[in-house]
């Protein structure tokens, strides 16, 4: 799933590319992606896109006050084309879901992958409009977004880490991926309860998040939107990476799997060597 870090270089990309260009039309493909329908996709055309933004794991183009706004979920993507394919998409059983053309012949596509259809699309006046986006907490590289206002978002917290980096209200853009990132350079278990944070592992947390966001943001800087996968890929440390060794301490990185997702982490980093249970109540073996 793209998180903060790929959606931010897709909206630093796509505003290189973007700007200023008018909009030839946009074609649905897939009734799934579509989330609104007034006004209508058509009316996208012959407007002159004016900005890029992000919210969250939004992406957000303006077209002259209308604003197409795109959750790519979990097996989305934006695939650019310096020059469209001739031939118009149809509707089918492939993974293109909506596709803008500009003027000049580029533009670009969002395909799904898999057969569990979450990507979505809303086309709005104003993207508080869009319920996603309302319920959005604040952005965790934000500038105003300091040590303190974090402590004071996770006072009163009852959840475990794991679920608290994640849930998109109490803090925008981080997924599956980054949040064991952030825990394991935090050196803390993805079940420790968040009301056991002590003040001073409050900080460790804040400062990980940061950097860990930070770092991925900068290494896909300026990339092509086709590199961003792969870039996600090299940099992450823990996730995905079960069975390989932990790249801090060399430890084996394990796995607790759930029904439809898993986490990665390192026992001598994160737990004092203890192994999590593999299951989604999961506890420290003891």
């Amino acid at each position: 799933m793209p998180e903060l870090p790929e959606v931010e270089a897709l909206r630093e990309f796509l505003s290189d590319h973007l700007v200023g260009q008018e909009i030839a039309g946009a074609q649905p493909v897939a009734i799934s992606v579509l989330k609104t329908y007034d006004p209508p996709y058509t009316a996208l055309a012959g407007r002159t896109v004016t900005g890029v933004a992000r919210h969250g794991k939004f992406l957000d183009l303006d077209a002259d006050g209308l604003h197409l706004c795109v959750h790519l979920a979990r097996a989305g993507w934006l695939r650019w084309h310096d020059v469209l394919p001739a031939a118009p998409p149809k509707p089918g059983k492939g993974p293109l879901a909506l596709r803008v053309a500009l003027t000049g012949g580029a533009g670009f596509d969002l395909t799904e992958a898999g057969t569990r259809k979450s990507l979505a699309a809303y086309l709005v006046h104003d993207p508080s409009e869009v319920p996603g986006i309302a319920r959005l907490g604040p952005d965790p590289l934000a500038p105003d977004f300091g040590r303190d206002a974090f402590a004071a978002l996770l006072a009163g917290e009852r959840r475990q880490l794991k679920g608290a980096l994640r849930d998109q209200s109490l803090i925008a853009g981080i997924g599956n991926a980054y949040s064991d990132e952030i825990l394991h350079a935090a050196r803390m278990s993805p079940f420790k309860p968040v009301a056991h944070l002590t003040d001073e592992e409050t900080t460790a947390l804040y400062e990980a998040m940061r950097t860990t966001l930070a770092e991925a943001v900068e290494r896909s800087h300026g990339l092509a939107a086709g590199r961003l996968k792969a870039e996600k890929k090299s940099g992450l440390r823990v996730h995905g990476r079960t069975g390989q060794p932990c790249p801090v301490c060399g430890d084996t990185v394990r796995e607790v799997s759930f029904a439809d997702s898993s986490l990665q982490y390192c026992a001598t980093c994160q737990t004092g060597g203890k192994i999590l249970a593999d299951r989604r109540l999961s506890k420290l073996i003891k």
